[in-house]
């Protein structure tokens, strides 16, 4: 709380000086930013720089340039390294408490004049069988505060680093030029890419779901398949409909023209980003309702192959009722008892015992109970 009452305090018009965010420069340990860079007309303007330096540097390109602005990358920042840095920008302190302790839902909010965006990053971990502990998707964070002159991105996670996809922008300067468009080109880019990695988790995934599903279903499913393996699928795909779910809606609304933030010509790639998220949307929901049918189905066929043992067992039971019957009348110690003294009565007894076991023994195969 004393973090927040800070940053209220800091976006009042006497904003006290901040060494913290003096030092912080990208590549300098044990500075959170990973990149910070200037672009003008699209194109990056000079190296690397410490957010403070790039701020002045802004101030300048858009003098010539209205799009000029900065982008600056952060990874897993402490609360005193970002506090300079929102204090700079004016963001605001809900959505800085959000980007340093993460374990956010999936959202697109507006404070003022800055978008503050929370991607849910997603990742395929490999694995050469599906077990009941295997970890199939890891889960990451990204935020992203969209200003009129800036972009700052906070990453949580070790993986969907921003680097490649920073450099590939970069070097589009003869094609579309997204980074002419401002920071909500880089916005796009960063949800794009997101979306674009749900797509292939999403295809990854079903190669597990139809792995299951043969299993569940094969002539040993009701004795050989693993319920476990199939609930911590189930498991896996829940932790990724919560990242994915959410976001359908922000996409939606990040393409209509209500956006004062978003360039017109960025909406519609907005819109391109919203349909491929609600079919992997789609995808997920249908993974969850297949896994919840195939957990359903297996449960089945154990309770059926528990009925046909109890059957078998039942039927051999009786089988062998009929010996210990008639063995156990025989065994009465009583003088005058029929057959006793008969010269074929052992003989008699053991084939009436033998002819009653197949009997019943063949009416219970006719019938499927052995």
């Amino acid at each position: 709380m004393s973090m927040i009452n800070n940053l209220r305090a800091a976006v009042r018009p006497n904003r006290r000086r901040d060494t913290s965010f003096d030092t912080l420069r990208p590549g300098h340990a044990p500075s959170a930013v990973v990149d910070c860079a200037v672009y003008q007309d699209g194109k990056r303007v000079g190296e690397s720089c410490s957010p403070r330096e790039a701020v002045q540097r802004v101030k300048l390109c858009r003098q010539q340039d209205a799009g000029s602005f900065s982008w600056i990358g952060l990874h897993e920042p402490t609360e005193a390294e970002f506090e300079g840095i929102a204090q700079r920008f004016g963001l605001h302190p809900l959505a800085v408490e959000d980007a340093v302790h993460a374990h956010q839902r999936p959202k697109v909010e507006r404070y003022d004049d800055v978008l503050f965006a929370v991607f849910k990053t997603i990742r395929y971990v490999e694995h050469d069988q599906l077990t009941p502990t295997s970890e199939v998707v890891e889960t990451g964070e990204l935020m992203v505060f969209v200003g009129q002159d800036f972009v700052i991105t906070v990453r949580h996670g070790g993986h969907s680093a921003l680097k490649e996809l920073r450099h590939r922008l970069e070097a589009d300067t003869d094609g579309s030029g997204l980074l002419a468009k401002g920071p909500s080109a880089v916005l796009h880019a960063i949800a794009d890419l997101v979306v674009d990695n749900y797509l292939l988790v999403a295809d990854r995934l079903q190669n597990d779901v139809d792995e299951v599903e043969f299993d569940v279903f094969t002539a040993k499913a009701g004795r050989g398949a693993d319920v476990g393996r199939v609930y911590q699928l189930k498991r896996e795909v829940l932790e990724f409909k919560r990242a994915v779910t959410p976001l359908l809606r922000p996409m939606q609304l990040l393409s209509e023209p209500i956006q004062r933030l978003i360039d017109p010509d960025i909406q519609k790639y907005f819109r391109d980003v919203a349909d491929h998220l609600a079919r992997v949307t789609e995808q997920v929901h249908g993974f969850d309702e297949l896994l919840n049918s195939l957990l359903q189905a297996n449960l089945a066929q154990v309770s059926v192959a528990q009925n046909e043992d109890m059957r078998k067992i039942t039927a051999w039971a009786a089988i062998f009722a009929v010996p210990t019957m008639i063995t156990g009348i025989y065994g009465m110690n009583f003088d005058y008892m029929p057959e006793l003294h008969h010269t074929y009565g052992y003989p008699l007894v053991l084939g009436s015992v033998a002819l009653i076991c197949v009997a019943m023994y063949r009416g219970f195969r006719r019938n499927g109970w052995l």
